[in-house]
């Protein structure tokens, strides 16, 4: 091994031992399962897989298309939709595939603003500037959470986007989908719902269900919410075969040619752990992401979405601008190893300097955490970023508290009696 190698993994060691002292908040990762980790390091991830399987370009696909075949069964059932394709290598990837399906340079899509939550993909600078597209932003409701929707539907009725896109990066709640079906059927548009934060979420039934709310097209990350490997996926109701052909097409040759053969593999090992434990898992997330809000606020910090119990997702949002702001109080919770994101609220117009953090509960969750560990990562987390209390020692209790989570929970390697139910179900 040279120099540069040993760098590397030196690196990557400490990197390790940082984390398994940490207390993770994140809201956009989460921890794969030993099984899915398996499929992940395997002879998958030095293959390639062009196309549909059965019609691929190379040869040696034969357990491949085995694989994609049954995971695009699984998400079919999961997310009940008549297309599910599991090649997207990302959210961005996924997204980048409607955009290349279903418009063209010029054409308006409506979509959240980057200040309101949305993802930076719908932003100018990211993949709807890439495929030249111009967007126009929802009036947003700030005391809700979400988009105005009388204010959304005259403005659908008013630009008469291609595409009505709904979705973000700070989400909290429930898009109201169905309040707009008047508007989304009088100017003919397709309504496409970028899931990438809360899939696991819906495939938990503990947030919303798009496609039966009025939505044709999911998009998704499926290391979120749903603990899998950092790939995409893109499933949807297409109103006919045109539109159906469309978004295969979008995705390939559209914006994928290989498509990672073991993180779609370790994704299918995640979508057959979740459809075990995926309700338990997603209903512990959200109500550790209510507890770990209600904890904030009852110690003074601003927890945006009081009044509707902080959140009913992963996420809570917190406007620290009286604690000198998101980026200062980002960084001064990594030094106690808190690690979270500054983040724009409403209103903000700098990313670099927003008022806001933004936490996500999945992740704790995942290595089993509950309420009443939540109600210690708040007290941690207010010890930092409003007492300013020293991270050093502040660090010491986390990585006190962290060390009694170690260990993958809501997945096959669990317990070894829920393996076998999932079998006795599969058959």
């Amino acid at each position: 091994m040279n120099a540069d190698a040993e760098a590397i993994t030196d690196s990557v060691d400490k990197h390790h031992a940082w984390f398994q002292k940490s207390l993770c908040l994140i809201a956009s990762e989460n921890l794969m399962s030993p099984l899915s980790m398996e499929m992940y390091l395997s002879d998958f991830g030095h293959r390639y897989a062009e196309g549909l399987p059965g019609k691929r370009y190379y040869q040696g696909n034969t357990y491949v298309d085995e694989v994609e075949i049954l995971i695009t069964k699984m998400l079919k059932r999961i997310f009940g939709c008549d297309l599910a394709d599991p090649r997207p290598t990302s959210g961005t990837v996924a997204n980048l595939a409607v955009l290349f399906a279903l418009t063209k340079p010029g054409d308006i899509i409506t979509t959240v603003a980057l200040s309101d939550g949305a993802h930076i993909s719908t932003a100018r600078f990211g993949a709807v500037g890439v495929r030249g597209v111009n967007t126009v932003a929802y009036p947003w409701d700030e005391e809700n959470m979400t988009i105005d929707v009388d204010g959304s539907a005259r403005l659908i009725r008013q630009v008469k986007p291609k595409v009505a896109l709904f979705g973000q990066s700070v989400f909290l709640f429930p898009t109201p989908l169905k309040e707009l079906q008047d508007a989304f059927q009088e100017v003919g548009c397709y309504v496409w719902y970028d899931a990438a934060h809360v899939l696991g979420l819906i495939a938990g039934g503990r947030f919303q269900d798009p496609l039966r709310e009025g939505a044709e097209i999911i998009s998704g990350s499926t290391h979120k919410t749903l603990p899998g490997p950092q790939h995409g996926v893109l499933l949807a109701n297409p109103r006919d075969e045109k539109m159906k052909k469309r978004l295969l097409r979008g995705v390939f040759p559209g914006v994928v040619s290989n498509h990672h053969l073991h993180a779609m593999a370790a994704l299918g090992i995640t979508l057959a752990e979740f459809e075990v434990f995926g309700r338990k898992y997603a209903d512990q997330v959200v109500n550790n992401a209510r507890t770990l809000g209600q904890a904030l606020h009852e110690r003074g910090m601003k927890v945006l979405g009081e009044q509707l119990g902080f959140t009913e997702s992963h996420t809570i949002a917190v406007d620290v601008s009286l604690e000198g702001g998101g980026a200062q109080v980002a960084l001064d919770l990594e030094k106690a190893n808190i690690i979270t994101n500054k983040n724009l609220l409403p209103k903000d117009k700098s990313p670099i300097s927003p008022s806001g953090i933004r936490l996500g509960s999945q992740e704790l969750t995942r290595l089993g955490m509950r309420e009443s560990e939540m109600e210690e990562v708040g007290d941690l987390i207010y010890r930092v970023a409003t007492k300013k209390e020293d991270p050093d020692r502040v660090a010491r209790e986390v990585a006190s508290l962290r060390a009694g989570f170690n260990t993958i929970q809501y997945c096959f390697n669990e317990m070894e009696e829920a393996y076998k139910r999932y079998v006795l179900v599969a058959d």
